[in-house]
């Protein structure tokens, strides 16, 4: 049984989706993600909005704002340090400053 080779993600929350094998891939990696998924698919039935549209409270929308405004910063301070002939050392520090922003941006769901 060959693997595949791009890992699949989760429709719903985003995690790895475990590879079962055969047959068709599976789209959630759980069956609580599952049912929200088709319990939000409900929700939609008949509404104005895009099935494929996400909606955020404007909290969420401000919190995702600012981790994106994280990212963002972090990056410059790597291209700056780079072009300030940083040492290896602070290159690796903001390289981890970068990564820890783009974690904390990509667990927004």
């Amino acid at each position: 049984m060959a693997r595949r080779a791009k890992p699949q993600s989760c429709r719903w929350c985003g995690r790895e989706v475990p590879d079962a094998g055969l047959g068709r891939r599976r789209q959630y990696c759980r069956q609580s993600c599952r049912q929200r998924a088709y319990e939000q698919r409900a929700l939609m039935r008949g509404s104005s909005l895009p099935p494929d549209a996400v909606v955020l409270t404007a909290d969420e929308a401000a919190a995702l704002s600012d981790r994106v405004y994280q990212v963002r910063c972090a990056a410059e301070d790597v291209a700056t340090a780079l072009e300030e002939g940083a040492d290896r050392d602070e290159l690796r520090r903001l390289c981890t400053e970068l990564l820890a922003a783009a974690k904390a941006a990509d667990g927004w769901r």
